[in-house]
């Protein structure tokens, strides 16, 4: 697997050749800066950590991490295991050249946070009877059994905190590559807001 993190733009459609209209998500990807290369002997394992974007100071750590790729500052480091690490070296950068029309692509982001919600926000409850003094019009109700096992059972649809979590969506279609402005377009719609970072991933 190879890929580039990315920023979310937003989503928009393309008219194909033959007329048809299909919603494309619009990705900032790359460049992307290699700034280490593991191997199996030193770290156990092959792969390759890709910097994103800026920010206005980074750690001292941070820093001397990000020295040897000659950088001054990162925004998001993302790791990618790779099988071959001969071709790619400490200071090499990758960018959207790596995508054609028509691959078939993985992209891993974040959904939206929406804090804690109820049930029928959270799992799509129907919820009670919408009448007037029903007093159930939400609410949780009954949860579990009584006196045996007298607990709620594992795994019951219960408020809590809803989205934030990491979210991959499999074989999407890259529908467009714009190599000048570093934009991929992909057929349907990716985890997270506007301007949330992805990776985005497909087979070397």
């Amino acid at each position: 697997m190879i890929g580039l993190i990315g920023k979310k733009i937003g989503m928009s459609q393309i008219f194909l050749d033959n007329g048809n209209v299909v919603p494309v998500s619009i990705i900032e990807a790359g460049p992307c800066p290699v700034v280490q290369v593991k191997d199996a002997q030193r770290d156990g394992y092959t792969a390759i950590q890709l910097a994103f974007g800026k920010k206005k100071k980074n750690n001292k750590p941070m820093t001397g991490h990000i020295k040897r790729a000659k950088l001054e500052s990162v925004n998001r480091l993302f790791e990618i295991r790779v099988e071959r690490i001969e071709n790619y070296k400490a200071g090499a950068t990758l960018d959207v050249s790596i995508f054609n029309n028509g691959d078939t692509v993985f992209v891993t982001g974040w959904t939206r946070g929406r804090g804690f919600a109820g049930g029928v926000k959270r799992w799509g409850w129907h919820g009670g009877p919408a009448s007037h003094g029903s007093m159930a019009h939400r609410r949780t109700g009954s949860s579990g059994p009584g006196t045996a096992p007298g607990r709620i059972w594992k795994n019951k649809t219960m408020p809590g905190r809803y989205g934030n979590e990491r979210v991959t969506v499999k074989n999407l279609e890259v529908v467009k590559v714009d190599k000048e402005k570093n934009m991929l377009y992909v057929k349907g719609a990716v985890p997270g807001a506007k301007n949330g970072y992805l990776l985005i991933m497909k087979e070397e």
